[in-house]
């Protein structure tokens, strides 16, 4: 289905920001339905496909994520890449969550919304988006993929710790989000990609760190080997890894490193 969903909402906004948008009453998962469809078809930078009733989402580390139909968004981006060199690509995770999460603040007004490094968007220290970001077999294409909690329930939520924005009492535009989403993930992606992936110069280095709440906390890193690494969360450094303060000294943590990162108990 393309167009109108079941409330009439047209993305009016969205299709102004994206290249191409496709509306699905259901799918099993977005990112594995834009990398077939990429597969086939040579989509143009910023090609979006969304959908309300999303029955197969993945999460990090292949984690299930599901939503009743009509409680949350989830919605896929192809962007474009092969500007960026291979070394900053670990940027684009960084960058679509410091998007999300100035899109989802135009929306909570009132509330603290900040991102949990590496992308999750966490509104009052509760997680009302995550994001995946995959590679294609295109290695000029990368799927960004994000699910976003828009009239979940209190009753509906699928941990104490998350959230959505019907809980804190928004009403969510999803279509200002997402036009609004789409804006702020192209700019920071050109100033990569004109800077030649050095996030420094590109600015995109001083967004993300100002938006990441992770910045200045104690933590505690779940690492894949099973221990924890434990200090405080002081920077990222030039590559958008986190680096923690620990007895040792500092330690530089890489995305696929990471279980999770959370305030130590």
């Amino acid at each position: 289905m393309v167009g109108a969903y079941a409330d009439g909402v047209t993305w009016e906004k969205t299709r102004g920001a994206a290249a191409r948008v496709t509306e699905l009453e259901h799918t099993g998962s977005t990112n594995a339905d834009m990398a077939s469809r990429a597969a086939i078809d040579a989509l143009p930078h910023l090609s979006v496909l969304l959908t309300r009733d999303q029955r197969s989402g993945r999460g990090r580390l292949d984690r299930q994520w599901r939503a009743p139909v009509g409680a949350s968004l989830a919605v896929s981006v192809l962007v474009r890449v092969d500007g960026v060199p291979f070394a900053s690509r670990g940027w684009i995770p960084l960058i679509a969550g410091a998007a999300m999460a100035r899109a989802v603040r135009a929306q909570a007004v009132g509330h603290p919304v900040g991102a949990k490094w590496p992308n999750d968007v966490l509104v009052a220290g509760r997680k009302i988006c995550g994001i995946l970001v995959e590679a294609t077999a295109d290695l000029s294409t990368v799927i960004i993929g994000s699910g976003i909690n828009t009239r979940m329930t209190a009753e509906e939520l699928p941990v104490p710790t998350a959230t959505s924005f019907a809980t804190i009492g928004t009403q969510c535009d999803e279509d200002v989000l997402l036009a609004d989403y789409l804006r702020e993930l192209d700019r920071q992606l050109a100033a990569l990609t004109e800077a030649g992936g050095d996030a420094e110069r590109a600015g995109v280095r001083r967004d993300v760190v100002d938006g990441c709440i992770t910045i200045g906390q104690s933590v505690r890193v779940m690492m894949p080997a099973g221990d924890d690494l434990l200090g405080t969360a002081e920077d990222l450094d030039a590559d958008g890894r986190l680096v923690v303060r620990t007895t040792d000294g500092p330690v530089p943590v890489a995305a696929g490193d990471v279980v999770h990162v959370r305030p130590a108990e």
